[in-house]
């Protein structure tokens, strides 16, 4: 189902959406981070949600069948916080055995600009960001609502470094003032989910059968569907469907990403792809790939043979995080 159809499709998409509580953070800049919440010292040793959830994760890039390099590149993270007591002469109860926090990233990038600029760029989006949050001095692990809208501003800042970053090295070398990429990131604690993304690579989400698509292409053919000068449809196979409105480039001084925020529930699956994926596949082949694979990894070689078989005209990645959240 394509959730960017006019009309009644359009009406689901919005409902769906609010059902996830999804919120644009389009204003970054404006808002100030929230204060950390007060911790009631008698909840300070609960065994913590994000440590319960499990999550079986796969990915899987490839040149395809007609490029000469893959120009695209992705990240797959688990990231933790915890504390070991080792040597105390405290009562049990007073101080746990251990506690953790673990949460999850996930990047894809499709470069773009020709000979090896594309690769540069979408490798250069990935090591950047992940050097930005590395040299922050304070991570947020909560789960709180508070704690998700401040990884949305978060992220919001990080990709305006990361536009910096591909600007100044463009500046630097003209064999790269050309390049530019496209970028999806997700970062997952507990049932807490943020998406950023900026051009069109894409996330999915499968639940209880039904595939979504949780992002919006950032092309001229979604803008004619959006003015109804297209139909989805239409747009599919349109020539101009891969002109990009939006994306990291060395030619421009900014980038105007889009950022989300949602609640996952228990038997949910996420898709993170390029669109060398998305051209080649439909939605009913991708829902059915995920449904029916036993694992991340047999979902992504599934996904990966679907557009090979189908001519794998450009670089396919392919990223997949299948959660159990225990209630």
């Amino acid at each position: 189902m394509n959730y960017f159809k006019n009309g009644g499709a359009d009406r689901r998409r919005g409902r769906f959406l609010e059902e996830l509580s999804m919120n644009d953070d389009k204003n970054d800049d404006k808002v100030a981070e929230l204060p950390m919440d007060p911790v009631p010292p008698e909840t300070l040793w609960y065994e913590t949600g994000s440590s319960r959830v499990t999550v079986d994760l796969a990915a899987v890039s490839d040149r395809g069948l007609v490029r000469k390099n893959n120009e695209d590149h992705y990240l797959v993270m688990r990231f933790t916080r915890s504390m070991e007591r080792l040597l105390t002469n405290l009562v049990a109860e007073q101080v746990p055995a251990r506690v953790d926090e673990v949460g999850y990233g996930f990047v894809v990038a499709d470069g773009m600009g020709g000979t090896a600029a594309g690769e540069v760029a979408s490798r250069m989006a990935i090591s950047t960001l992940v050097s930005i949050a590395l040299h922050e001095s304070d991570w947020i692990f909560g789960i709180s609502p508070g704690d998700t809208t401040r990884r949305v501003q978060r992220m919001t800042k990080r990709w305006a470094r990361v536009q910096e970053a591909i600007r100044a090295r463009g500046n630097r070398d003209p064999a790269l003032r050309q390049m530019g990429t496209t970028m999806i990131a997700a970062v997952s604690l507990g049932p807490r989910l943020v998406i950023g993304h900026i051009g069109d690579s894409r996330a999915y989400l499968l639940r209880r059968g039904e595939l979504h698509q949780l992002t919006r292409d950032h092309t001229l053919v979604q803008v004619l569907v959006d003015l109804g000068e297209l139909t989805a449809e239409e747009a599919a196979t349109d020539p101009r469907r891969h002109l990009l409105m939006r994306s990291f480039s060395a030619a421009d001084d900014t980038c105007q990403g889009e950022f989300q925020q949602a609640t996952l529930a228990d038997g949910d699956q996420l898709l993170f792809c390029t669109d060398g994926l998305t051209d080649m596949v439909d939605n009913e082949t991708i829902n059915s790939v995920l449904s029916r694979a036993a694992s991340a990894d047999e979902a992504c070689q599934g996904l990966l043979a679907a557009a090979l078989n189908n001519g794998g005209n450009d670089n396919v990645t392919i990223a997949v995080a299948r959660y159990r959240i225990p209630q």
